[in-house]
């Protein structure tokens, strides 16, 4: 599991405009809760962020408070056209505790042919000790034919995490190629063509 050293500064001015000067100044805007403590308000640097939200899950030290603390994100806003972070949720997490989080669902190898996959889970939820959360789960489809539909419950995930999501939920289908259907050569339309000519 990764962790990331991230140097937090406690945020005193709060409101639309003092997040806009903290963007502004390459900060992003975060609230750190959990442990049953009041939240906290904070300044993370932007770009140290966007780097360490490349890895799910990532576990981030906050340096430069009180005390250390290991927070896992649970909510991140983007801008929506631009892309770029403007508020980040962070959770207090201590190591041996479990918390819920969701993982990727990747797929090896190839179906049988004619089969057509189709994934229908691409992320599970699973609960896993805040410092062992797997980066991700894969599935091997290798031979699978039509008609297969494994599910959730298939899924092997390593000791020590346990699946959340419905276990029935169905993880991925392999049916019969689409056949498509050849237009109709409308013969009558044809015959009354001819007919009209003929008149």
């Amino acid at each position: 599991m990764s962790e990331v050293r991230i140097a937090a500064e406690p945020r005193t001015e709060f409101g639309k405009g003092a997040s806009r000067r903290a963007r502004r100044a390459g900060k992003v805007p975060a609230v750190l809760y959990g442990h049953g403590t009041e939240p906290r308000h904070l300044n993370l640097p932007g770009h140290d962020l966007m780097l360490a939200l490349k890895t799910p899950n990532v576990l981030i030290r906050l340096e430069g408070l009180d005390k250390d603390n290991l927070a896992l994100p649970k909510s991140v806003q983007r801008d929506a056209i631009k892309g770029f972070l403007e508020h980040i949720d962070l959770l207090v997490v201590s190591k041996g505790e479990k918390v819920e989080v969701e993982i990727n669902v990747s797929l090896t190898g190839e179906v049988k042919a004619p089969g057509v996959l189709n994934q229908e889970l691409v992320t599970v939820t699973v609960e896993a000790e805040a410092t062992h959360i797997p980066n991700g789960v894969e599935f091997d489809i290798n031979g699978l034919e039509i008609g297969a539909n494994p599910t959730a419950a298939d899924l092997k995930l390593p000791e020590g995490v346990t699946l959340v999501t419905d276990p029935e939920s169905l993880l991925l289908t392999v049916s019969a190629p689409r056949v498509e259907e050849e237009p109709e050569t409308s013969g009558e339309a044809s015959e009354g063509a001819e007919a009209a000519a003929a008149e």
